[in-house]
């Protein structure tokens, strides 16, 4: 624990929904929520006027329009969520070479790796702090976020939450305690609703009450491991330093279907497709993994993993195909499969080359995969599949939300689409509200594009 208030935690106020509303002048000030618009989609990011109808983070996308039926559903835009992330990056960047993403929205930086540590007295932290979100308004075209500093990682992202939306909340050293005591054992990072349950069970609501408890009975209500975690951060004690590059500890890549899948050789194309991306990525970051982990969810929302550890690391997609195929064929999947994942753990900077590789028809036949159901970009594709149902990642080119441009109109954003038809909206982050225009899908002069903010 420090002695001064040297680690500054940084969360974009909600930031997909926010660079949206940045870009969408029509639509800020009003419900906006980004994430899967299929019924079996989720809520990514809500805007802080769809929370006002209930509307939260993960909750399923369908209960979401029930709460909330006249909000803006959009599919996300990434490059310009990854773009805005750059520039904030970049900024916390100028202050410490310590900084410690933990998203493309949020950041750990420890202040006392900067140039300015000798100015890290109260005010001083208070100051940097406020400077900090004045500048990412700035220089991001006016996202706010929330900034919180304190003594340790722990207490400076409870710091954070305390100043949300769009301030700032230093906790003063030797202030831990008194901050922390008041708060609800919930806003304690892994207490989720059935530990909350547990501990309400036995009296306990507050971080106060939580930290009169000690440590033989958190660690027999809750086991050794976790129960030792909350007896120390009941008391704000947290060691963890900002590590300015995190390992990667795992590779994984999942996929919910739009409808439930039964048919075994499906499943095995789709895990065969998913082992061919996590190879692609593994290459990609120089790294190979020992550990292959199959994810499913049934049809009821039962989720179970399965994994096979392997004589040494490997990145080969045949391998891992090989793999998550077997632990898949262990599975009674008659009843339907609505989420398949394949992922990659346990990882290395080396591989274990196997001495007799499949061939791409050996493992076509170790998988019973046809390898019919793929389309070029290797997804499975439900024109050449017959049964196979799309992920949802294969959006439409006029997914909602998404930016294009107009030969003679000029930039807009998808309003909506279907029936073979296209509505766009033509305005862009510096021109205000714009009129909306309905197009044929396949007319020449739309086309996908990239709206600078």
């Amino acid at each position: 624990m420090r002695r001064q208030a040297t680690i500054l935690h940084l969360d974009l106020d909600a930031f997909f929904a926010a660079v949206e509303q940045r870009d969408k002048p029509s639509l800020r000030g009003k419900p906006v929520v980004v994430g899967g618009l299929g019924h079996r989609g989720v809520v990514s990011t809500a805007s802080y006027e769809a929370r006002l109808f209930g509307v939260r983070s993960a909750m399923r996308t369908a209960e979401a329009r029930a709460r909330c039926p006249h909000a803006a559903y959009l599919s996300g835009r990434f490059d310009a969520y990854r773009a805005a992330s750059r520039v904030v990056m970049g900024r916390l960047r100028e202050i410490s070479p310590l900084v410690e993403p933990l998203s493309l929205d949020e950041a750990f930086v420890d202040l006392a790796a900067g140039d300015e540590s000798r100015h890290l007295d109260l005010d001083g932290v208070t100051a940097l702090a406020e400077q900090v979100r004045a500048d990412v308004a700035e220089r991001t075209g006016g996202l706010t976020a929330s900034v919180g500093a304190a003594s340790s990682k722990f207490l400076a992202k409870i710091a954070s939450e305390l100043a949300k939306p769009d301030g700032s909340y230093v906790v003063a050293p030797g202030t831990e305690i008194a901050t922390l005591d008041p708060l609800s054992v919930r806003t304690i990072p892994g207490v989720g609703p059935v530990t909350a349950e547990r501990l309400r069970r036995i009296g306990v609501h507050t971080v106060e009450q939580l930290r009169r408890l000690d440590l033989l009975e958190l660690t027999s209500l809750l086991g050794t491991a976790y129960g030792t975690s909350l007896h120390s951060l009941a008391r704000g004690e947290d060691h963890r330093g900002v590590v300015a590059e995190r390992e990667t500890k795992s590779l994984s890549v999942e996929d919910t279907f739009e409808t439930d899948i039964t048919d075994p050789r499906v499943l095995a194309d789709v895990a065969t497709t998913m082992s061919r991306r996590v190879s692609e990525r593994l290459r990609a970051n120089a790294t190979s993994g020992r550990t292959v982990t199959l994810k499913i969810r049934h049809h009821d929302f039962e989720t179970h993993t399965r994994s096979a550890t392997l004589a040494g690391p490997t990145d080969d997609a045949r391998v891992i195909a090989r793999t998550v195929t077997g632990l898949l064929a262990e599975i009674d999947t008659s009843s339907g499969i609505r989420l398949l994942g394949v992922g990659v753990s346990g990882m290395a900077d080396w591989v274990q080359d196997d001495l007799f590789p499949p061939d791409d028809d050996e493992l076509a036949a170790a998988t019973g995969s046809t390898g019919a159901a793929t389309t070029l970009a290797g997804e499975p594709d439900i024109a050449t599949a017959g049964a196979v149902p799309r992920p949802l990642r294969a959006r439409s080119r006029w997914a909602p939300g998404a930016d294009v441009v107009h030969d003679e109109h000029g930039p807009g954003w998808v309003w909506g689409s279907g029936l073979g038809r296209v509505t766009v909206r033509f305005e862009t982050a510096t021109t205000g509200p714009g009129p909306v225009r309905t197009f044929d899908a396949e007319d020449p002069s739309l086309t996908p594009g990239t709206v600078e903010p």
